[in-house]
C-alpha cells in the first residue's frame, strides 16, 4: 500500500497566498505563520503587502501587483483610502476569476464586492446567508454603535448555525471563519488561517496532500482586555493579574491600544510606553476593544460603577475613539470623555513612513497621517499629538515590526506624569505661569491680544484663581495689574516692562542644553535681545503662586530678511532662556497662554508630529499647557494644539455693531445720491457729467477702474452696483470695544449680537425693539412664527433659528470661560468645539472650549461647494462687468482659517473658477477632483494661482493635494487652448522653457515646509526696502514653492514670477465680521504682496 504523504510532494502545485492589507501590523505573525505551514507545505509561497508602502516606494507596488497575478489565495483587508484602492482594483477584478479564492474583507465597499470563495461570490444579490453577512459588516448603521462586542458574538456563532447547511452556505462559513481567525490574529490564528483556506480552495493539491493539511479552529482571545508583557499569554481580561509596581502610586494611567497589534505580538512601541509610564511612578491600565470602538475598554477598565479610576488617558490607536479610518461617531466620543473629565492624549504610530523617513523630514506626519491620526481625533477633544513609535527601513520583502521612538516616549511620560500630578497637587500650591504677549516688538503692544481687553480679562482670571484656592496676591484692580506688570522698575533697566528676574550669563550658559545653535544665531551670550550685557531679563511680575511674564520677541523682525536666507532659525537667548527659567527657576506646575497669539507655536521645526529637535517641543518640555485662544481663529489655533501641546481654551470675540460709512466712501454715496435725484428731463451731457464725477470716487474706493468708461445704456445699471456695494458696506458689522473673560456681555451688547446672528440666519428687515422683546418672552414657536415672516425664502430654517437665538440668549449672559481655564489648570477635560464666526457658527457657544477645524475628509462641504460656485460666478461677473471679457487667470490667496471657518467655501470657489469639483469615495469623503465637462460648465477654464498661507498648507494637506490635482486634470485635458486657459498657458510655458507638463502645470504655492508669512508687512514695517520691487521679489521668494498633487514640494520661484506675468486679478476671499483688509497686517503681506508681484 502506498505510504500516505505527510508534506506535499513536488507533483502537486503549491499555491501562493497573498496578502494585502493597510499596514505592516501582522506582517511579522504573518511570516512566521508561513514558516510553520511551509514545513507542511513544501514550496509554500507567502508574501504580505501593506498598502501604506505603496506611496513612499513605487517598487512595492509593483512588488504587490506582481503578486496578485500569480496568487491563487488573496486575502485583502483593511482598504479604505482611495489611493490604496484605486492602486490594486484593476488588478484585483482581473485576477478573480482566474484565482482559487479571493478574500476581501473589512474595507470599502468596491473591495469587499470583489470577494469569491467557491460558490459564494460578494457582488450578488444579499439573501440568505449573505444577508446575515451585511447585517455583520453593519450595512444599516455607519455609526458604529453596532460594532465591538455584539458582532464579534455574533461572528462565533455564525459558523456554527452554518455549519450543517448545505451549497453556498459552506463557503459563506468560510467567509465567517477567515474573519474570526483574522480578527483573533495571534501567530496561531494566522497558521490556522492560512492551512484552513489552502485546505479548502487551493486547486493544486491532491486530496492526500490535502488530508496531510491540519488545523485547529480559531483561538479565543478577551474581545475586550487588558494587555501586558509581564502577564500570562500578554492578554487578560482580568484586572487583577495587573499587579502595579513597589512604591506608592502616583496616579492612573488608561491606555487605548490595538488588539491586534496586542495579539500579533507587535507591541515593542506598546512596551515601551507602559515601561516609561510605570517608571515615573504611575500605575497604568493597557486596555483594548474589540474593532474600533473603544468605548467598552473604558467601560470595563478606566470607571467603576460609572466613576473615573483614572487620571488620565492616552490612545496609542491612530483612531478616533470610537471609529476607525472609515467613520467616525465624535457625539459618543465626547460624550464619554466628559464622564471620564481627565485629559485625553492622542498620539501616534507611524505606518506610512518609517521612523528614519519621519525624522529627516521636515514636515512631520505624512498629509494622510496628519488627518487620519491627528485631526480626526482632535474632533473627539484630544490634544497633545505625538509620535511614539514607528518602524526602521527595511530592505524590499523584508518585514520589521514596531519599534519604540524612545526620546518621543520620555517627553510623553514626562507630559502625562505632570498632567497626573497637576490634578493631585493641592491647589494653594500649584504655580502657575501666565504668558503674555509682545508682538510685533517695540509698538506698544506689550500685553496685548487679538479682540481682547487683557489686563481687564488677566484680573477676573487672578480673582477667580485666588476664590478657588490658589495663593494669589491681588493688585486692587486691573489697572493697578497693569502698571505692576508693564511699569515697576522697567525705567531702570531700559526694559519694556518690569523686570522681574535677571538671569546671569554664566548661569545661562551653564544652563542652556541647546546654547551651540543658538549662539550659532544669535552669536555669544546674552544676545542684544532683552539683556544688560551680563544678565538676561524675564520681564513681568509674580503675584503669590502665580508669575505674570512676557514672552520675549521672537528676534528676527528687525531683519526679516534673516527668516527668508536662513533656513535653521533657532529663537534669542532671551526666547529660549524665559521658557527655560519658567521651567526650572520658577517651577510652574502649568502655563496659561492668554490670548491670540504668541510665537512659541511659530519657532522652528516640523510641521506637525515634531521630534526632540523642533523647537516649540524643546521650549515648552513638558510642562502642562492651557492656551486661551479666540474662536474666530481655528486654524491658527490648531497649530498652537500640534506644535506647542496646548489645550485650547476659546474665549468670544467682541460685540458688534452696524457700521457708517467714512472718508471717500461718504462722498461716492453723495454723487450717488445727485445720481438718483437728476431730474426726469436731464440731457445727457449733464448725465455723462454725473457719471464722470462719480467713477474716480467709486476707483478711489477701489469699485472700479479709474479709466473705466460705461456706454450710456450701461449708466443706471452701473450706478445702481455701486449703491448696492454701498448699502452693503454700511450694513456691515464691525467689532465694538473688546472682549473682557469673566465679564458676561451686558444686556444692550447681547441683543445687537443675537439680532446680528438672525440677520445672518436669513431673517431680514427685523425691528430691534421687537425682537428683544419676543427673544424677552421666551416662547421659542412665537419667535419662529415671527422670524419666519421676515425669511422669505428660507422660513423652514425659522424653527432651529428660533432655538438658537434663545439658546444663545442664555449662554451669552454667563460666564464659561473662566471655569474652564480653572478645569484645564486642574488638569480636567475640555470639550471640543469646531472654531468659527458666532455669527454664521453659532455653536461655538459656550465658549470655554477646546477648538478644533473640521473632518478634513469632508472639506470642501456639500453646501461650500455650492457657495463656492456661487462666489466664482459673481467674481466673473464682476470683472467682465468692468472689462467686457474673462479672465484668463485670477490669483487667489486662500488663509487656513477662512476655510476652516466657511467649509472650504474658498476652496470650492477656486476648484469652481477651474470648471473642477471635489470628488468623493462611497464612504463621503473627498479624495480627489474631477472636472466638469465644458459644455456643463457653460465658458471657459481660468487659470487660477493659489498661494496659500502657511498654515493653510500645514493645517488641510488633503485640500492642497486636491487643488493641485484639478490644475493638473486641467492642463492635461483633451480640450481646445481657447476654452481652457490652464492648458494655454501651461503648453506655452512647456515650449518657452522645454520642461514636463507636470512641473509646467503646478499653481499651488506656498512657504517651504516650516516657513510661514510672506514678511512683506515686516520689511515695511522695518523699513528695510527701498523700491516696491523689493516687496514683490520678497513676495515671490519666500511663497515660490510649489506643491504637486501627490503633495511633493519644490522651489520654483521661476515658474511663479512667470504665471503672475498673465494674472488678470487678484483676489481674496475674506470671511469674517471682525476684520476687514486693514484690521491685520497680514491681508497686506498676502494680497497686497501677490498685488504687488503681478
Amino acid at each position: 500500500m502506498k505510504r500516505k504523504p505527510t508534506t506535499v510532494a513536488e507533483a502537486n502545485v503549491a499555491p501562493r497566498v497573498v496578502l494585502i492589507t493597510l499596514d505592516n501590523h501582522v506582517s511579522g505573525a504573518w511570516s512566521r505563520a508561513a514558516e510553520s505551514v511551509s514545513q507542511t507545505v513544501t514550496g509554500l509561497r507567502v508574501s504580505s503587502h501593506a498598502a501604506t508602502d505603496w506611496d513612499r516606494d513605487p517598487a512595492s507596488l509593483d512588488t504587490t501587483l506582481a503578486a496578485i497575478a500569480e496568487g491563487d489565495i488573496i486575502i485583502v483587508t483593511m482598504l479604505f483610502l482611495e489611493p490604496h484602492i484605486e492602486a490594486v482594483s484593476d488588478a484585483l477584478s482581473a485576477r478573480r476569476e482566474a484565482c482559487d479564492a479571493l478574500i476581501c474583507c473589512m474595507s470599502a465597499p468596491e473591495i469587499m464586492r470583489l470577494t469569491r470563495m467557491g460558490r459564494f461570490r460578494m457582488d450578488t444579490e444579499a439573501t440568505g446567508a449573505l444577508a446575515l453577512l451585511k447585517r455583520l459588516r453593519g450595512g444599516g448603521d455607519k455609526t458604529g454603535r453596532t460594532a465591538g462586542a455584539q458582532q464579534m458574538s455574533m461572528l462565533r456563532r455564525l459558523p456554527r448555525l452554518l455549519r450543517f447547511i448545505p451549497g453556498t452556505a459552506q463557503d459563506v462559513r468560510a467567509y465567517f471563519l477567515t474573519l474570526q481567525y483574522w480578527l483573533a490574529g495571534s501567530e496561531t490564528n494566522l497558521s490556522r488561517l492560512m492551512a484552513f483556506l489552502i485546505h479548502r480552495y487551493a486547486s493544486g493539491l491532491d486530496e492526500n496532500y490535502r488530508d496531510a493539511l491540519s488545523y485547529g479552529p480559531p483561538v479565543e482571545y478577551p474581545d475586550t482586555g487588558l494587555y501586558h508583557r509581564d502577564i500570562p499569554d500578554r492578554v487578560t481580561d482580568n484586572p487583577k493579574l495587573l499587579t502595579p509596581r513597589a512604591g506608592k502610586t502616583k496616579g492612573t494611567v488608561g491606555l487605548l491600544l490595538m488588539r491586534s497589534y496586542a495579539l500579533s505580538g507587535n507591541s515593542a512601541h506598546y512596551d515601551a510606553v507602559i515601561e516609561a509610564l510605570e517608571s515615573r511612578g504611575l500605575k497604568v491600565i493597557p486596555a483594548f476593544a474589540a474593532g474600533l470602538d473603544s468605548r467598552p475598554a473604558v467601560h470595563a477598565f478606566f470607571m467603576e460603577r460609572g466613576e473615573p479610576i483614572v487620571d488620565a488617558v492616552i490612545s496609542l490607536t491612530g483612531f478616533s475613539l470610537v471609529g476607525g479610518p472609515a467613520y467616525n461617531d465624535t457625539d459618543a466620543a465626547q460624550e464619554l470623555l466628559q464622564q471620564l473629565d481627565v485629559p485625553y492624549l492622542s498620539v501616534q504610530g507611524l505606518e506610512f513612513q518609517s521612523l528614519q523617513d519621519w525624522e529627516a523630514s521636515s514636515i512631520g506626519l505624512m498629509p494622510v497621517e496628519a488627518t487620519m491620526m491627528v485631526a480626526i481625533p482632535e474632533l473627539d477633544g484630544a490634544s497633545g499629538s505625538m509620535v511614539f513609535g514607528g518602524r526602521s527601513e527595511i530592505a524590499a520583502g523584508e518585514h520589521c515590526d514596531m519599534r519604540p521612538a524612545v526620546e518621543r516616549i520620555d517627553r510623553l511620560a514626562d507630559r502625562v506624569a505632570r498632567l497626573v500630578a497637576l490634578r493631585h497637587a493641592p491647589i494653594d500650591q500649584r504655580k502657575v505661569a501666565i504668558v503674555l504677549f509682545n508682538f510685533p516688538p517695540n509698538s506698544g503692544a506689550v500685553g496685548t491680544a487679538a479682540h481682547l481687553s487683557v489686563f481687564e480679562s488677566l484680573f477676573n482670571t487672578l480673582v477667580a484663581m485666588r476664590d478657588d484656592g490658589y495663593h494669589v496676591e491681588l493688585p486692587e484692580d486691573h489697572m493697578a495689574l497693569r502698571d505692576a506688570v508693564l511699569q515697576g522698575n522697567a525705567k531702570q533697566y531700559g526694559a519694556e516692562a518690569n523686570v522681574h528676574a535677571r538671569i546671569p550669563v554664566d548661569h545661562h550658559v551653564r544652563a542652556e542644553t541647546w546654547l551651540e545653535e543658538i549662539e550659532a544665531q544669535w552669536g555669544p551670550a546674552p544676545g542684544k535681545e532683552w539683556s544688560d550685557g551680563q544678565s538676561l531679563f524675564v520681564l513681568g511680575k509674580q503675584f503669590g503662586h502665580v508669575m505674570v511674564g512676557i514672552q520675549p520677541p521672537m528676534g528676527y523682525e528687525g531683519d526679516p530678511m534673516r527668516m527668508l536666507f536662513e533656513g535653521g532659525l533657532a529663537p534669542t537667548h532671551a526666547f529660549a532662556a524665559f521658557y527655560r527659567w519658567l521651567r526650572e527657576d520658577f517651577a510652574a506646575d502649568a502655563v496659561l497662554h492668554f490670548g491670540t497669539h504668541g510665537s512659541l507655536e511659530f519657532m522652528p521645526g516640523k510641521q506637525v508630529g515634531l521630534s526632540g529637535r523642533c523647537w516649540p517641543d524643546r521650549l515648552i518640555a513638558d510642562l502642562p499647557n492651557v492656551y486661551l485662544y479666540a474662536a474666530n481663529n481655528p486654524s491658527e489655533g490648531l497649530i498652537a494644539k500640534r506644535r506647542a501641546a496646548s489645550t485650547l481654551v476659546s474665549y468670544l470675540t467682541p460685540p458688534v455693531t452696524h457700521s457708517d460709512l467714512y472718508r471717500h466712501l461718504l462722498d461716492l454715496r453723495s454723487a450717488l445720491d445727485h445720481w438718483r435725484q437728476r431730474p426726469a428731463d436731464i440731457d445727457q451731457a449733464a448725465e455723462q457729467a454725473m457719471v464722470d464725477a462719480v467713477i474716480p470716487l467709486a476707483a478711489r474706493c477701489e469699485m472700479c477702474r479709474e479709466d473705466i468708461q460705461w456706454p450710456a445704456e450701461q449708466w443706471s445699471a452701473q450706478m445702481n452696483r455701486l449703491r448696492e456695494q454701498l448699502d452693503e458696506i454700511e450694513q456691515s458689522l464691525i467689532p465694538y470695544g473688546l472682549h473682557v473673560v469673566g465679564k458676561p456681555m451686558d444686556v444692550g451688547d447681547r441683543y445687537e449680537l443675537l439680532l446680528a446672528m438672525a440677520e445672518s440666519g436669513g431673517a431680514k428687515n427685523l425691528h430691534a425693539d421687537e425682537f428683544r422683546q419676543r427673544l424677552e418672552a421666551g416662547d421659542s414657536e412665537a419667535l419662529s412664527e415671527w422670524l419666519s415672516e421676515h425669511m422669505a425664502a428660507e422660513a423652514e430654517a425659522a424653527p432651529a433659528l428660533a432655538q438658537t437665538l434663545l439658546t444663545a440668549s442664555v449662554t451669552l449672559g454667563e460666564d464659561h470661560e473662566l471655569k474652564a481655564i480653572l478645569r484645564a489648570l486642574a488638569g480636567r477635560f475640555i470639550p471640543p468645539v469646531k472654531g468659527g464666526d458666532v455669527l454664521r457658527s453659532p455653536e461655538i457657544l459656550p465658549t470655554g472650549r477646546n477648538l478644533h477645524g473640521f473632518d478634513p475628509f469632508r472639506l470642501p462641504a456639500s453646501f461650500a461647494q455650492a457657495e463656492g460656485r456661487r462666489q466664482a460666478d459673481q467674481l466673473l461677473a464682476r470683472h467682465q462687468a468692468e472689462t467686457d471679457a474673462l479672465p484668463e487667470s485670477i490669483a487667489l490667496v486662500l488663509w487656513g482659517t477662512d476655510n476652516l471657518k466657511t467649509e472650504g467655501v474658498s476652496i470650492a470657489q477656486a476648484l469652481a473658477l477651474l470648471g473642477a469639483e471635489a470628488r468623493q469615495d462611497s464612504y463621503g469623503r473627498v479624495v480627489g477632483a474631477r472636472l466638469l465637462p465644458l459644455e456643463a460648465l457653460g465658458r471657459p477654464r481660468i487659470d487660477v494661482l493659489v498661494t496659500l498661507s502657511g498654515i493653510f498648507r500645514d493645517l488641510l494637506p488633503l485640500q492642497t493635494q486636491l487643488l493641485a490635482e484639478a490644475t493638473w486634470l486641467a492642463a492635461t485635458a483633451d480640450e481646445n487652448p481657447d476654452l481652457n486657459f490652464v492648458r494655454k498657458h501651461v503648453l506655452a510655458y512647456q515650449a518657452e522653457h522645454g520642461c514636463d507638463i507636470e512641473s509646467a502645470a503646478l499653481r499651488v504655492f506656498s512657504n517651504a515646509e516650516g516657513a510661514y508669512g510672506s514678511n512683506v508687512n515686516l520689511m515695511l514695517d522695518s523699513g528695510r526696502w527701498e523700491d516696491e520691487d523689493e516687496l514683490a521679489d520678497c513676495y515671490t521668494q519666500r511663497k515660490g514653492f510649489a506643491y504637486d498633487r501627490h503633495g511633493h514640494v519644490s522651489q520654483q520661484s521661476e515658474l511663479l514670477n512667470r504665471v503672475l506675468v498673465d494674472v488678470d486679478l487678484a483676489y481674496q476671499n475674506l470671511d469674517s465680521v471682525e476684520l476687514g483688509v486693514t484690521t491685520v497686517d497680514h491681508y497686506f503681506g498676502t494680497l497686497g504682496g501677490i498685488s504687488r508681484a503681478v
